[in-house]
């Protein structure tokens, strides 16, 4: 099973393919689409999606796990940027007819490492073990891969998956 795992943001959204095959999974891709400030806002949207895009094309996935919405957030602004990230995102799978599904940061954290509010270091650690990494990936990119694991756990059984 091929999964793209998409922890968006507007300047550093995490992009990572992972291959999943019996117990065992293989990093196939890892990135961070950054942009800088300068850029405009409909510019980042549309870098974020070619890139969604170009991975789609090149791995063929499976499935696509995207970090869930922010429902409660301090500022406002920040939740509608963010929704416009996931929408670009969300877009181009289901253009593509990937199916998407929603994890929530404390999901793909409980399934990597078995607790919800685990630190980012013990997240990197485990994602780096499970997928036998010799590196560190950036932290943007490790949440995409623990959002892409937690995908394949889930839908190898262990508990229901909702699509989005």
């Amino acid at each position: 099973m091929i999964v793209l795992g998409i922890d968006g943001s507007l300047r550093g959204t995490g992009l990572a393919v992972l291959d999943w095959a019996g117990t065992q999974g293989k990093a196939l891709h890892g990135e961070v689409v950054k942009i800088p400030q300068k850029e405009r806002h409909s510019e980042c949207l549309r870098r974020i999606r070619e890139r969604v895009e170009a991975l789609l094309a090149e791995y063929h996935p499976e499935a696509a796990a995207i970090e869930g919405g922010f429902y409660f957030a301090k500022n406002p602004k920040t939740a509608l940027v963010l929704g416009e990230v996931r929408g670009a995102c969300i877009s181009a799978c289901a253009t593509a007819g990937v199916p998407i599904f929603e994890y929530s940061p404390k999901r793909a954290k409980q399934n990597v490492t078995g607790w919800g509010q685990a630190p980012k270091e013990q997240v990197a650690r485990m994602v780096m073990s499970m997928l036998q990494m010799r590196e560190c990936p950036p932290d943007d990119v490790t949440d995409a891969y623990a959002l892409a694991l937690c995908h394949t756990h889930m839908a190898r059984g262990l508990a229901a998956v909702d699509p989005l």
